[in-house]
């Protein structure tokens, strides 16, 4: 049997406690399961069980990230009899030190973010790779001390940059919550004969081009890209794309696309082009391929590496 997993994320103080204390006490979560709550971070707010809705929760500390093993984690399962775990999960670890370490009969049922939009612009200017490693994964983005008086915009950039997907939430001082309703209009035009995208665009037309492949079949594209040729590539064939960053420079990695054009071997590589082609099919798992129609040579960007933000 899968047991579901409850997780919370964010940083000291983001209102995780407080938002599970919340969940417990509600009846409408409750139906008398056996719960496990692991708590991988204790924060000035400490829970309080006598207010749960339920008798049956056991709370395991986590101190440290080596005493997250599939071993130790079925362990506590066992004991506690626990039919769903939630996890409050420390903000300075990575979490990839929780998805490689998880149970193989454990799966994650939803995974919350909590941000206080107070502090969260600090934790992004010095610790972006971690508001980034939180950031990928959230189904649910919550932001909590919000002013109600407060341009939502700044905090629903820091969400859309790492995130298409994910749903946002804001918490509100005056003790309402509401929805994100701010639209994503996409910086070039779909219905275009030709879909241009500037150089500040690239990374957001590869991610939205990779998670949306189907809307993009049929289209002609035009883009600056950096040319890789080598001769591992069939002779048809190069690789254009851009350097993405998604958090910082150890997070760079070459984003591209599989380009066909007959004279491939004729690209210099490692050189610069504007690159014309239609969108026309499905690489196998690696994404979609371009059939170029035109190539024309071009200067570095000025910001040769790619960013969301």
């Amino acid at each position: 049997m899968m047991l579901p997993v409850f997780l919370f994320t964010g940083f000291l103080d983001a209102g995780k406690t407080t938002f599970i204390q919340s969940m417990l006490e509600d009846p409408q979560f409750n139906e008398g399961q056996r719960t496990l709550l692991l708590l991988c971070e204790e924060g000035e707010e400490e829970l309080v069980p006598a207010r749960y809705s339920i008798d049956h929760v056991t709370t395991q500390v986590i101190d440290s990230v080596a005493d997250l093993t599939p071993d130790k984690l079925s362990l506590f399962q066992r004991k506690s009899a626990a039919t769903r775990i939630i996890i409050e999960y420390n903000g300075m670890w990575q979490m990839n030190d929780l998805f490689d370490r998880l149970p193989e009969n454990w799966g994650i049922a939803q995974e919350t973010m909590l941000i206080d939009a107070s502090t969260i612009a600090s934790y992004n200017a010095n610790m972006r790779q971690l508001v980034v490693d939180k950031l990928n994964t959230a189904e649910l983005v919550v932001f909590n001390r919000v002013e109600p008086s407060d341009d939502r915009m700044d905090l629903h950039k820091l969400v859309r940059g790492v995130s298409r997907s994910a749903q946002i939430v804001y918490d509100l001082t005056d003790g309402t919550s509401e929805e994100d309703d701010i639209e994503d209009p996409l910086p070039f035009d779909l219905n275009a004969p030709i879909v241009e995208i500037k150089d500040e665009d690239y990374a957001l037309f590869y991610r939205d081009l990779v998670e949306e492949t189907e809307t993009y079949i049929g289209k002609t594209v035009r883009f600056k890209a950096l040319i890789a040729n080598n001769r591992k590539l069939p002779s048809d064939t190069f690789l254009g794309g851009r350097h993405i960053m998604t958090c910082c420079e150890a997070d760079i990695r070459y984003c591209p696309l599989v380009c066909k054009y007959g004279m491939a071997k004729s690209l210099p590589h490692q050189s610069w082009a504007i690159v014309e082609g239609k969108v026309s099919n499905i690489y196998g798992k690696k994404g979609p391929i371009l059939t170029v129609e035109k190539v024309a040579k071009a200067i570095q960007p000025e910001q040769p590496v790619a960013t969301f933000y």
